[in-house]
């Protein structure tokens, strides 16, 4: 796969939640300083409830913009070293029953998912973070490796079939 590609998805996508967010923030403010919704007595609290909305939408946008200025920087960078998972690589792994899962190991924005489709098959590549508890597991991992990842009283086992 064409690593360049999928990061631009990435941007084109993270600039679609900022987007979102942007707009979600613009209506928690005009709602917020609307006329209809100032205070007639100390029970009244709409708009209050609405300017708490309006700076925790603020905020979204905020990180919106730090994701895609990492992720605009990631781009820009050399390739990594793919003899191991590291950040930056995109992974294919296996469970014990045989189903593959792409991953790509990224700065931000852990838990979204990228549509991609290459040589006419549609994939979904999700990206994972260091911090998250397969990207912990994952770090430093070769071709071929097998690992547990324990979530709840569960232990789920991989194979890592792909790093790329």
């Amino acid at each position: 796969m064409h690593k360049q590609l999928l990061l631009e998805k990435i941007i084109v996508k993270l600039e679609l939640l900022r987007q979102q967010a942007v707009s979600a923030a613009m209506q928690a403010y005009n709602t917020a300083t609307a006329e209809e919704n100032v205070a007639e007595n100390k029970y009244d609290t709409l708009g209050l409830e609405a300017s708490y909305l309006a700076q925790g939408q603020a905020k979204r946008v905020a990180e919106c913009e730090e994701d895609i200025a990492t992720y605009k920087l990631l781009a820009k960078g050399d390739a990594v070293d793919i003899s191991s998972v590291s950040l930056g690589t995109l992974i294919t792994i296996m469970n014990e029953q045989g189903i593959e899962q792409e991953l790509f190991l990224g700065p931000r924005a852990g838990g979204l998912v990228v549509s991609f489709i290459e040589k006419g098959i549609a994939k979904k590549i999700k990206i994972i973070t260091p911090l998250s508890p397969i990207g912990t597991a994952l770090l430093k991992r070769e071709d071929g490796d097998e690992f547990e990842l324990v979530v709840g009283s569960n232990i789920q086992r991989y194979e890592i079939i792909n790093i790329g």
